[in-house]
């Protein structure tokens, strides 16, 4: 198997203005954001059918690294079935994150009295590029975000995933143990924001 690339990295590789960039998929990761990706656009292909061809992409991108890894059941490592579950789960999280983002955004606007294509005048964008920033498949920028928080004050906890990498966790706590004069008292709860503790939080 392919050593996992880093989440952040994964999410902006499959930003929807990145996907024909894409010469092939290589890990669990990578095939459950595809995956969960072409189903997303099946809704908007409906209204734009050059998001079929995005959708067409990704189709291949998908059948090419399960033909590769999947096809024989001889060959299958039970790492590779735990990464895969790991992989559902992580997408999941980040799917329930995204519907709950855009239900508060659109409860927000309807309370206000404005609509999305309102929200998109408001933030300079087109009709179209709104609604895939709202539906999570293109990302906010954080000029979007702090306009959006202050005019509708919707917490930033419920705009932008609060879970910080694996790796900086680990930076974190090697960092504060190097330096003996330090005050910052963080308990469990305050650094054990990986990945996993943000899949337990937004799992249904």
């Amino acid at each position: 198997m392919v050593e996992k690339p880093k989440f952040n990295l994964i999410m902006e590789k499959f930003s929807i203005q990145n996907i024909e960039k894409i010469s092939s998929l290589n890990s669990e990761l990578e095939v459950e954001k595809a995956s969960n990706l072409f189903l997303k656009l099946r809704v908007l292909a409906k209204e734009n059918e050059s998001y079929q061809v995005l959708r067409k992409h990704l189709s291949k991108l998908i059948k090419d690294y399960e033909d590769k890894n999947w096809s024989s059941s001889d060959n299958i490592t039970n790492e590779q079935i735990k990464e895969s579950d790991l992989a559902e789960q992580i997408v999941q999280a980040e799917s329930n994150f995204y519907s709950k983002r855009k239900e508060i955004i659109r409860k927000k606007l309807k309370e206000s009295g404005l609509n999305q294509t309102d929200l998109a005048k408001i933030l300079g964008h087109r009709k179209g590029y709104v609604s895939e920033l709202i539906n999570g498949i293109r990302p906010f920028s954080k000029e979007d975000l702090i306009i959006i928080n202050r005019l509708f004050k919707i917490e930033l906890e419920n705009l932008i995933p609060t879970f910080i990498k694996e790796d900086k966790v680990l930076h974190i706590r090697k960092t504060l143990k190097s330096i003996p004069k330090s005050r910052i008292r963080l308990t469990k709860k305050d650094i054990d924001l990986n990945l996993e503790n943000y899949i337990a939080q937004h799992r249904v």
